[in-house]
């Protein structure tokens, strides 16, 4: 029987979402407790993507399979959440189509990305970038308005990602000011899919242009030049959530 599962965690303990030997991951800690909810039997689970080391899930989706009929979808997730680190929470578990792929079958996902401008936060220190200095962050917006629609998006992807396609549609984006903070940004993206790295990258590039270095036009150049080193730095992990999957 196939499960779909609505999960979050904390990833700042943790080397990415992706299992590797001898690694401490998400995937590692999820499989290790399913294998015991199995019977010692191995179970692969397959996401709706990656994250990398340091970055944040809200709702993070997963498929896996199991023979146990018995076993509910709502016991499976108790079961899950007492094996699973604190770090890690089950939200929801479903029974799923047999033709259903939690990679392959995704519509959009949304990130999201927190700066913070003002003091630095010593507690916040892995879940908000300690950027503290100011921002234009209207400069910024207008900047983000450039990254919306169909493009290929080269010079904001890993410099050595080598694939044949490098086009992807950003749906929506938006910045947010927190109105009990007005230190504190999210800088939130909507798209049908991201290449590794992409988010990050925009947002370093986002950040050179609130700093005052780049104007939000050269978006424009920098998109149609397919050249990482015509983009920005790449940003912090600590920032990034992985918001929400769309089927």
């Amino acid at each position: 029987m196939r499960y779909f599962m609505t999960f979050s965690y904390d990833g700042s303990k943790y080397k990415g979402y992706q299992k590797q030997p001898k690694t401490l991951t998400v995937q590692g800690e999820m499989e290790k407790a399913l294998k015991i909810i199995n019977g010692g039997k191995k179970v692969n689970i397959h996401a709706s993507g990656r994250t990398d080391a340091g970055v944040h899930a809200y709702n993070q989706k997963a498929h896996f399979d199991l023979e146990m009929k018995h076993i509910t979808p709502e016991k499976l997730k108790d079961g899950l959440n007492s094996l699973l680190p604190k770090d890690i929470y089950v939200k929801d578990i479903t029974i799923a189509s047999d033709d259903f792929h939690a990679r392959y079958n995704v519509k959009a996902k949304e990130y999201c990305y927190k700066i913070n401008m003002g003091e630095y936060d010593p507690i916040e220190k892995d879940y908000v970038y300690q950027y503290n200095k100011k921002l234009d962050v209207v400069e910024m917006e207008r900047a983000l308005k450039y990254l919306e629609g169909t493009h290929n998006f080269k010079s904001f992807t890993k410099a050595d990602d080598d694939r044949d396609d490098y086009t992807r549609t950003i749906v929506q984006t938006n910045l947010i000011r927190d109105i009990k903070n007005v230190n504190k940004i999210t800088v939130s993206f909507l798209g049908t899919g991201f290449l590794r790295y992409q988010v990050r990258n925009m947002i370093g590039t986002l950040i050179e242009i609130g700093e005052g270095k780049r104007k939000s036009e050269d978006i424009i150049t920098i998109l149609k030049e397919e050249d990482r080193r015509k983009a920005g730095k790449t940003a912090s992990p600590e920032g990034l959530y992985l918001k929400d999957v769309l089927y």
